[in-house]
């Protein structure tokens, strides 16, 4: 009973520490976790995505705002990244492989990188192709790795009729991939 308590303990402690942005010691403690012990899907589950969802919902209703998900987001792959050789090695194989990416002509790659990270984090193999990405090579990347997923983002309505151009093309090329855009400019008319 005791020991149970004190998974509990570290497991709250993960998730108070990842929705106040503090990685190192998120990182500290999901080792000291996994060192007593403690499941890692259990550290994922209660600890890390607990503490995430917990910031979603702050986020839903005005008491946080971007760069306070932005620093809990950090916080978590730094968890994550600790994590991630327990759970392959207990056989948690990724869920499906996506390719995320900010089209050609857009450096802005926030909203791109929280995208990752939740992709990640629950449960996906995901290639991130960075920022200003041509069209070939996300189309070229989904093909080589039989991505099921294509999450492309733009920020700026320059850039924003590239995702259309995207998914045009992608499916001339056969490629099956679900296609997710996303970003400040994007409307459901788009």
């Amino acid at each position: 009973m005791e020991v149970e308590k004190m998974a509990t303990e570290i497991i709250n402690e993960i998730s108070e520490f990842l929705q106040k942005g503090r990685a190192k010691n998120v990182k500290k403690l999901v080792q000291q976790a996994l060192d007593e012990g403690v499941d890692a899907k259990e550290i994922l589950e209660e600890g890390l995505l607990s503490g995430m969802m917990t910031i979603g919902g702050k986020f839903k209703r005005n008491e946080v705002f971007v760069p306070e998900v932005l620093v809990a987001a950090r916080a978590m792959n730094a968890g994550v990244t600790i994590l991630e050789p327990k759970l392959i090695e207990i056989g948690n194989e990724p869920i499906g492989k996506a390719i995320v990416g900010t089209v050609k002509g857009d450096l802005h790659d926030i909203g791109k990188n929280l995208v990752a990270l939740m992709l990640k984090n629950h449960g996906f193999h995901v290639i991130d192709l960075g920022k200003d990405v041509p069209q070939a090579k996300i189309l070229e990347t989904a093909k080589e790795h039989h991505a099921e997923f294509i999450a492309l983002s733009a920020l700026m309505t320059t850039t924003m009729q590239r995702m259309r151009e995207i998914v045009a093309a992608a499916k001339q090329e056969g490629i099956t991939a679900k296609i997710i855009i996303g970003g400040a400019v994007i409307t459901h008319g788009v």
